[in-house]
């Protein structure tokens, strides 16, 4: 059943597109190349870090109950067995009145219930000098206190990031299951836009969408695949649309959405076999839309305006292409966010404005990023959130909460 109408709003669009979409299917990968990509596994540990217990300092490894009676009036005087250094394995058995000279990471001896750094003691290369009792147990790294046996340290779904890289490596995981990055066709429409590097013809306008676009789907975990420019033709768009659908895993278009003779894109797409779940979404910039699904793959017509084409991105399609890409959590987070500056304009409709997120002050500020017209691609650098004016609203005053998107 098709969704239209300017009531529907940009969530229920987005619920609608998101139980349309899977995630795509699983790989292995070298762990080296796996910085960004999602997670396909529960990542739980299969043994213990440390492996054993060592020692976090340079010192002395010893019995505790042997300087229990220590003090600068009765200093305990320890024989040393050995030295031991990080890699290295302990060859002696600590017994009563010795001590081994233990470096940082080093295993602790058998025998051994506690660690003194250098710093307490006095020592030469036989005998260390206690001046003061330690407790059991002290200054010993154990094994299992970063990570334990059986523990959950990353859940399926999940951003592969400096942390998790790290854990993998340390249960020895070089080559985890992680999503394929989906493969997301761009095309776009419409005879006035070209790819020009060059100057361009009179009444002609450069191909903005393609690389906005590309960027944003890059950031999400996904592959940009340029499929080509499609004049005002539904042949030619349904052409472009039909080898998408054999080699990407989503569509996007931008232009021919609307409903003037020249808006083209719902009717290639219906012929193309598209079936169109939602038509139009009531929200500015980004009202003109047509996003449907075929065998699977949803497809995605956005304005031909940048800033509307990019509105829609964040609203609706962003969080799909997180889902397909395998995220557990794929819906941005929305916070309270204060407007710093007046905005003048009323808005009938849900209105989404682009801004740069400030905390400087300790509180979460919007600060509007320039002009918010539906062409107006400037307003987009450094845009990291969106504030949600409700529909009905009038002009609004710097200091004026609204809810917010991040980015």
């Amino acid at each position: 059943m098709k969704t239209t109408g300017k009531d529907i709003d940009f969530r229920e669009a987005r619920d609608i597109m998101l139980d349309a979409a899977e995630a795509v299917e699983i790989e292995r990968i070298l762990l080296e190349n796996c910085t960004g990509r999602i997670l396909a596994q529960d990542l739980v540990a299969a043994e213990n870090v440390p492996a054993f217990d060592r020692s976090p300092y340079d010192g002395y490894a010893f019995r505790a109950k042997d300087a229990a009676e220590a003090s600068y009036e009765n200093p305990i005087t320890l024989k040393i067995l050995e030295e031991v250094a990080a890699g290295a394995v302990p060859t002696k058995v600590v017994t009563e009145g010795t001590a081994v000279k233990i470096l940082t990471g080093a295993p602790i001896p058998q025998g051994a219930d506690v660690v003194v750094m250098y710093e307490k003691t006095t020592f030469t290369e036989k005998e260390v000098i206690l001046t003061e009792p330690v407790k059991n147990g002290e200054n010993i790294v154990r094994a299992g206190e970063d990570i334990r046996l059986g523990d959950v340290l990353a859940e399926r779904g999940t951003v592969i990031d400096c942390g998790i890289a790290g854990t993998l490596a340390s249960q020895g995981d070089f080559y985890p299951q992680v999503y394929r990055r989906p493969r997301i066709g761009l095309i776009s429409t419409g005879n006035e836009v070209v790819d020009s590097k060059e100057q361009i013809p009179a009444g002609k306008i450069r191909n903005t969408n393609r690389y906005l676009l590309a960027a944003e789907v890059l950031r999400n975990g996904c592959e940009p695949i340029y499929l080509g420019r499609a004049g005002d033709s539904i042949n030619e768009i349904k052409e472009l649309l039909e080898k998408g659908l054999q080699t990407c895993d989503a569509l996007l278009l931008t232009g021919g959405v609307s409903v003037g003779d020249y808006d083209l894109t719902p009717t290639a797409m219906e012929q193309s076999g598209i079936h169109i779940l939602v038509q139009g979404v009531g929200m500015k910039p980004g009202m003109a839309c047509a996003y449907g699904e075929k065998d699977g793959k949803t497809v995605y017509g956005l304005s031909g305006n940048p800033a509307s084409a990019l509105t829609g991105f964040y609203a609706v399609v962003m969080p799909v292409l997180r889902k397909l890409a395998g995220r557990k959590e794929y819906i941005p987070q929305e916070i309270v966010v204060t407007l710093a500056d007046d905005f003048t304009k009323a808005s009938r409709c849900t209105r989404l404005l682009r801004g740069r997120l400030d905390i400087s002050d300790g509180t979460a500020k919007i600060r509007i990023s320039g002009k918010q017209g539906n062409v107006v691609i400037s307003s987009a650098i450094g845009c990291d959130v969106l504030a949600i004016v409700p529909a009905g609203s009038g002009p609004l005053n710097a200091g004026t909460e609204l809810k917010g998107i991040l980015l």
